[in-house]
């Protein structure tokens, strides 16, 4: 089950980066929403007009929108980064031998990129595991001048189905505590982006029962990652409390789930200030070579 705050320091990276190994052989068969977000988010490319050559899929997961953008952009190199290396390896399998797609592990938060290594940054869906200004810094960083991010992340009303049932008869926290749609606008200001444009979009979800909502969210590496959560096993007596709420709220039919799906673009500006660095260690996109079968 999802559980987090925001800020970063209450997020257990350790904890994301496990779920998401381990749900790396089960996540494409339970990812139909994501993949229905990520198209709506690169249908709003119909309308950008740009031609990058360099294109980072940040949150990659198993490629589904690096190798979209390989069919959009045939000419272009894309690198796709994710936390959780056995997500890249399954990336890497659905990749022909002859595609101009890379996959590098690495944390969103500290890309091991150059400055203005890309022309475009695509993010679905993975913002909200991060601290968002520090990961929309490192997005400012990473892109050229007049470079474009585009991205997708879940908004405040998803899951509350979820966190209402909990909060009925337990106070420690269960649900992600999303970022609102207006306040990740305002951190795409404060990271220095311009012209950004958000939107959100709901959708509503229906499973035959509570243990089927709960077995998809494991299946994508939707777990428990605050630093705070309660270490021990969840009572017998709490859970099937917990289960009876949401059944009751579903009235005997089927166990509602709602998402709400924030989409966001912004574009870096022709000037900005150049920050030091701090001693890490980067390498440009194109040193990044395909290991050989």
């Amino acid at each position: 089950m999802l559980d987090s705050s925001p800020p970063a320091t209450m997020l257990d990276k350790r904890q994301i980066r496990a779920a998401f190994e381990r749900a790396a052989h089960t996540y494409d068969q339970c990812a139909v929403l994501q993949r229905e977000i990520a198209d709506r988010m690169l249908e709003r490319l119909e309308l950008i007009r740009c031609e990058p050559r360099q294109i980072l899929d940040v949150g990659c997961a198993t490629g589904y929108c690096a190798r979209a953008l390989q069919r959009r952009y045939k000419g272009a190199r894309i690198l796709g980064v994710d936390i959780a290396q056995q997500m890249l390896y399954a990336a890497r399998n659905r990749t022909r031998w002859f595609s101009r797609q890379r996959f590098i592990c690495a944390d969103t938060e500290q890309l091991p990129l150059v400055d203005g290594a890309a022309d475009m940054i695509v993010s679905n869906l993975t913002l909200e595991w991060c601290d968002v200004d520090d990961v929309l810094a490192e997005f400012m960083r990473v892109l050229r001048p007049r470079g474009l991010l585009m991205f997708t992340s879940f908004g405040p009303n998803t899951l509350y189905e979820l966190r209402a049932a909990w909060q009925a008869v337990d106070q420690r926290p269960h649900v992600h505590t999303f970022v609102d749609l207006h306040d990740l606008g305002d951190a795409l200001v404060r990271a220095g982006f311009v012209e950004p444009v958000m939107d959100a979009e709901f959708f509503r979800l229906t499973y035959p029962d509570v243990m089927a909502v709960l077995r998809e969210l494991k299946a994508l590496g939707a777990h428990n990652v605050n630093r705070h959560r309660h270490r021990g096993l969840t009572g017998k007596t709490l859970f099937a409390r917990f289960r009876s709420v949401w059944e009751r709220a579903a009235d005997g039919g089927p166990i509602p789930t709602s998402y709400e799906a924030i989409y966001g673009h912004a574009w870096a500006p022709m000037q900005r200030a150049r920050s030091e660095g701090d001693g890490a260690v980067v390498v440009p996109l194109t040193r990044i070579q395909r290991r050989p079968r």
